[in-house]
């Protein structure tokens, strides 16, 4: 009999989301067939069978976070029966706290609270291993000083938080209610009229499955972009800048290399490594743009790693092309299309969507002008990238036909300037409409 582990996906991963089984108990399985999805805070990614044989036993269920190392199934000789399911689960009630008693004039019942207080709503991002913490301790995270990038917060931190909280709570009194006494007749005086209650927020809308709605719950995957996305807006003053670029040269460039290409590599020649490669120039004439915050200091980080944003079938990830800088288009493309493959087909590694500096995300693929792209954290800036067209242009007063797109250029305002975040687009623009570096 073969255990299956959860694997240890980076050194930094403590605890998995078992996803998806792909196969079920009792099929024949093969070594280094995908058996099982995971979901972790770095990546998802599909976990080989380390054996073949018959998947004889499954111990946890889809959905269920796990430890690194735990057995989740086992794996018999082939021709062996299945084991019966692992039993589910029994809930075990926690009874609430005995209501306490308070001696005074008038008796006061003090409402018990129960153990297992809710969590209170925290949006920002958060490892499995930190979500858990919160959870078993009923936590409210947004109490919690985040040291890690970006502010996020870290075990350490909630372990120091739990360590600061475990002193006795001062004592409160229970208020007493008191005998009403009337007062004695006294002088007539302006007397200020009590100040209005605020009013109470409204509640949330409640939506149940019916005849027109569909309800459902969000992918793992979904739940950390959504965390992702307004921990960024939240963390950074977002501003963007649009600019018109002339992509002529680099269309009839692309044009006359793109069979020849493709039939040298085994794979298309895009806009997009034109785009990554003047913006590596770009990043080095303004390395500001390559930073990150840290408090009231700035992280210069001596690597250009660029993300690109790569559309997934109901998400999207940042898979990051390290030393950026140092490829040409060719590199730049080999690397965009390896990248994007395994990111679709859950091949990637957390350490392949981890240490980016700058992104890119080509939203001109889907035919789109321009966006306002989000940031994405810890770094200070993202270049979106829109849809290439021919379009009529006037030219020394003169019209002609050139192929345009537009850069819009979200920067972080609270370490980059207006001027500063046009000097860089400006520069991206004049790598592209000067082109002249070969291609092959």
């Amino acid at each position: 009999m073969t255990d299956v582990v959860m694997p240890q996906m980076g050194e930094s991963i403590v605890e998995g989301t078992l996803t998806r089984w792909l196969k079920k108990a009792g099929e024949t399985v093969e070594r280094d067939e995908p058996l099982f999805e995971i979901s972790t805070d770095k990546v998802d990614t599909e976990i080989p069978a380390p054996a073949s044989g018959v998947l004889a036993e499954i111990l946890v269920t889809e959905g269920t976070t796990v430890q690194v190392n735990a057995i989740v199934a086992r794996i018999g000789e082939a021709g062996a029966a299945a084991a019966a399911p692992a039993a589910a689960p029994v809930a075990v009630a926690v009874e609430a706290a005995p209501a306490a008693v308070v001696e005074a004039p008038v008796a006061v019942v003090v409402e018990a609270v129960p153990v297992a207080a809710a969590v209170v709503e925290y949006s920002g991002p958060l490892s499995p291993l930190v979500r858990k913490m919160a959870r078993e301790n009923s936590l409210d995270l947004n109490k919690i000083t985040g040291t890690g990038a970006g502010g996020r917060i870290t075990k350490e931190d909630v372990e120091g938080y739990l360590k600061a909280s475990s002193a006795p709570a001062p004592v409160v009194a229970a208020p007493v209610v008191a005998t009403p006494v009337v007062a004695a007749p006294v002088a007539p005086a302006s007397v200020a009229a009590p100040a209005p209650k605020p009013a109470a927020p409204a509640p949330a809308p409640v939506f149940a499955p019916g005849a027109k709605t569909r309800v459902e719950p969000m992918s793992n995957m979904r739940i950390k972009i959504a965390e992702h996305m307004v921990m960024s807006k939240r963390t950074s003053a977002h501003v963007t800048t649009v600019h018109r670029v002339d992509m002529t040269k680099v269309a009839k460039m692309r044009a006359k290399h793109k069979d020849e290409f493709a039939a040298r590599n085994g794979f298309s020649l895009t806009f997009l490594p034109f785009v990554a490669r003047a913006t590596v120039e770009a990043l080095r004439a303004f390395p500001t743009l390559n930073a990150s915050i840290d408090g009231t200091n700035i992280v210069f980080h001596n690597e250009i790693n660029v993300g690109i944003a790569v559309a997934l079938d109901g998400g999207l990830i940042v898979p990051v092309i390290r030393n950026a800088d140092e490829k040409n288009v060719l590199g730049l493309q080999r690397s965009i299309v390896d990248l994007a493959a395994r990111a679709r087909s859950k091949q990637l590694k957390p350490d392949e969507i981890q240490g980016g500096t700058f992104s890119i995300t080509n939203f001109g693929s889907f035919g789109s002008v321009f966006a306002t792209p989000v940031i994405n954290q810890p770094q200070v800036a993202i270049l979106g990238v829109g849809t290439v067209e021919k379009v009529p242009v006037v030219i020394d007063d003169a019209i002609a036909i050139r192929s345009q797109c537009f850069l819009a250029l979200t920067f972080d305002h609270r370490l980059i300037d207006g001027a500063l975040g046009d000097q860089f687009t400006a520069k991206v623009k004049s790598v592209l409409e000067n082109w002249s570096e070969d291609v092959l």
